[in-house]
């Protein structure tokens, strides 16, 4: 596949800001832009992030067989792409990061990656996690693109290296496997917790405002968001007054069946998606 992506002049690039002094103000009163792609047979969701003024972006938990599809996105919105992320380590598909990386950073002869890109794509996953990547982030942390950034806030219980990306303006939270729309992710492996999960979505998530949309990495039913309003009331597993006990319960009575691609999947996000060799 050959595209001829050219960079913007008003491209800014990315940064993280560690969770110390790490102040900044939005340059635009426009949303971020937001690309919602989905994977039939994992399930998966990827969310395309950019500022609109700017074009710098990100990509949050990409599949490893949408690489084209996904680069095509960013090309027809001419974004610059520097960070592909991960909400944490997972065990159903691997990400495309490695991937993406191999595709976009190849120089061409002005000095810009193959797709435009002016700096370098790196690789993003928590610190917790363990894995792999050129940038470890924690609590607190934010990830800039452009004039905008999400915040990183750790969620520890689906696995131990799970985090959930809060816009700059809160209007929406992407919350990987640690919440999903009326339900949660299991907590059987990979360090999983169901006492450290209801913590890490009452104390970072259903602290956001009610009106916050929730975009989840997965739905198996066709709905693609919820907000932290409607799953405080009625998620059968998190909300509706469900007590800490309650949800231990019902998480150890789940009874789920072993991951299809946990053995495979694993080992190459720990990686972030580069080849074992």
């Amino acid at each position: 596949m050959t595209m001829n992506m050219t960079a913007n002049s008003n491209n800014r690039g990315g940064t993280i800001l560690r969770n110390i002094n790490n102040n900044i103000n939005s340059s635009s009163n426009n949303k971020i832009g937001l690309r919602q792609l989905f994977d039939d047979e994992s399930c998966t969701y990827t969310y395309l992030l950019w500022d609109e003024l700017t074009k710098d972006a990100i990509l949050v938990d990409p599949v490893d067989v949408h690489v084209d599809r996904d680069l095509e996105v960013i090309e027809s919105l001419q974004l610059n792409l520097v960070y592909a992320i991960n909400t944490h380590a997972h065990a159903d598909h691997i990400t495309g990061t490695g991937i993406l990386k191999e595709k976009t950073n190849a120089n061409n002869d002005d000095g810009h990656g193959r797709y435009g890109n002016k700096q370098q794509l790196q690789s993003v996953i928590s610190k917790a996690s363990g894995a792999l990547a050129d940038v470890q982030i924690e609590h607190g942390d934010k990830i800039v693109f452009g004039g905008r950034y999400v915040q990183v806030r750790a969620t520890p219980g689906h696995t131990v290296g799970c985090v959930c990306f809060v816009a700059d303006d809160e209007s929406f939270v992407l919350t990987g496997d640690t919440m999903l729309v009326q339900g949660c992710g299991r907590t059987d492996f990979q360090g999983g917790s169901a006492q450290n999960l209801y913590d890490s979505v009452h104390n970072e998530l259903f602290s956001l405002p009610d009106a916050t949309k929730v975009y989840p990495a997965h739905d198996y039913k066709g709905r693609t968001e919820t907000t932290i309003g409607v799953e405080k009331e009625t998620n059968p597993r998190l909300g509706d007054g469900k007590s800490k006990t309650d949800f231990v319960e019902i998480m150890n009575n789940l009874n789920l069946s072993y991951p299809k691609k946990i053995d495979v999947a694993v080992p190459a996000n720990m990686r972030c998606g580069v080849p074992d060799v």
